[in-house]
Formats: C-alpha cells, structure tokens, sequence
C-alpha cells in the first residue's frame, strides 16, 4: 500500500474559492480516476490556508497508471486550468508514504 499525502498551501483569504472550485469541477474527475480519497482536510488549528488530501494506492505503478488516466480526462484538464486562473495556489508538498507494519493499513 502507498498513500500519497499532499499538503497544499492556498493565498491568504483564496483557500474557500479555491475549494468550492475543486468542489464543483475537481471533484469528479479526480474521484472518477482516483476512487475516494483516505480524507480530505482544511486546517482547525494551523496554518487557515492549508489543507491536505491523501489518497490510497496499491503501489507506485498503481498511483501512476491511474494518475496518468486522470491527466488525460479533459474534465480534469479544464479543472486545472480553471485552477491556475484563479490563482489561489501558493504552495504544493507531495509525500508517498508506507504504512508501518505494527498498525493496520488504512482503508
């Protein structure tokens, strides 16, 4: 199992824009390739303009056929360049991550 964590980092005062547009033109393309994310989080205590999102994969040539699938959905494409021109994007971390042996693997 791979979990990619992201961790995104939004303009001060953008981050509910950002995610009403993912709500309305990310959402489904992403869910439609990706399955549903492990979660989906905005900050409670923090940073206020972070969230975090983390999908679950069987491993890393199952995250990258099924990213590679998402690139090419047009639903997708038109997201992301609806994203870019709303410009609330600041910052972007990825990690992949494995789960430890001695706790149960998410699901």
């Amino acid at each position: 199992m791979l979990l990619d964590v992201r961790t995104y980092r939004c303009r001060p005062g953008t981050i509910n824009a950002h995610l009403a547009l993912y709500n309305e033109m990310g959402k489904a393309p992403q869910t439609r390739h990706l399955g549903q994310p492990l979660a989906y989080l905005k900050t409670e205590t923090g940073d206020p303009n972070e969230y975090v999102h983390i999908w679950v994969y069987e491993n890393a040539g199952d995250r990258e056929a099924k990213r590679a699938a998402m690139w090419a959905d047009p639903d997708w494409l038109a997201y992301t360049k609806a994203s870019a021109e709303l410009g609330a994007l600041e910052a972007q971390k990825n990690q992949l991550m494995a789960p430890v042996d001695f706790f149960p693997a998410p699901r």
